[in-house]
């Protein structure tokens, strides 16, 4: 099992108040953070996780590596939505966190949230990628919320050249009614972690995301409940389009049927006629 220190960086600048995924994209990050602590902590009990943000006047470390899911929840409701993220300076603040980590025997890894405009350039970019790499330093990235061509073109070059054999990886996330939460589960960032995302096809029955509700409830009782309410969506909309579904095939079969009156057999009609001759 993986052992890891993950540095996770939520974007808090003025964009992520935007309500364009729900509730808005600062609280989907909230929620999805949850869900990355929760996954590492499956993985392997002795991994550790912190919490940056890279929004205001620049990066600010919420809390230090812990198993904790308390000190990461306090750093969410410390924090403060206002200025513009500082992308390229707050990977720096976490590379070197995680330089002075307590267990060196943790691989290293940066988990980054970006919903607003990047200001560094590609160039800056692949060479802040290029030293993270030489570092040992994985980094998963996050994108929803602006996600223009020039943005997603930025990031992609990022990735590309910050991958390593622990693997690094890109999910864009555009916006729609399901949960920033969920999609990211069905992303490589957490499918890898020995996760089972979604069973396969399956009915959505059971497990969620391949997080035990008992489980989740023990270590996190809002993330269980979320969870719950998560698979009851899904159940109860499979159910509504096996529904819809069956009443459509209904009405087909129904259109099939010849109204009463219609393709008499010639027996019935001999019938008729010999009730009309008996009352004559």
């Amino acid at each position: 099992m993986t052992l890891e220190a993950t540095m996770i960086i939520v974007d808090n600048s003025e964009s992520s108040r935007n309500g364009d995924y729900t509730t808005t994209r600062w609280q989907s990050q909230v929620d999805a953070v949850s869900i990355i602590h929760n996954a590492k902590m499956r993985v392997n009990a002795q991994s550790a996780v912190g919490l940056m943000s890279m929004g205001g006047k620049g990066p600010e470390v919420l809390s230090t590596f812990t198993p904790e899911f308390g000190a990461i929840l306090a750093g969410l409701h410390q924090t403060k939505i206002h200025g513009t993220s500082h992308l390229s300076s707050t990977i720096q603040v976490a590379a070197l966190a995680l330089k002075h980590r307590m267990e060196k025997s943790q691989r290293q890894r940066i988990i980054v949230f970006s919903c607003s405009p990047i200001e560094e350039d590609e160039k800056t970019l692949v060479k802040l990628a290029k030293k993270m790499k030489k570092n040992n330093v994985s980094i998963d990235v996050v994108a929803f919320g602006d996600l223009e061509s020039d943005q997603t073109k930025k990031l992609e070059a990022f990735v590309e050249n910050v991958k390593s054999g622990d693997g690094s990886h890109l999910a864009i996330i555009p916006p729609g009614p399901h949960l920033l939460s969920d999609q990211l589960q069905l992303t490589p960032i957490l499918a890898g972690e020995d996760v089972e995302v979604g069973g396969g096809g399956g009915s959505g029955e059971g497990e969620a995301g391949g997080f035990g509700f008992d489980d989740a409830a023990e270590n996190d009782p809002e993330l269980a409940f979320a969870l719950r309410l998560s698979m009851e969506d899904e159940k109860n909309r499979q159910e509504k389009e096996k529904r819809d579904r069956e009443e459509q095939e209904g009405k087909t079969q129904l259109g099939n049927i010849p109204e009463e009156g219609h393709g008499e057999s010639s027996g019935n009609k001999d019938k008729k006629d010999e009730d009309k001759m008996d009352t004559a």
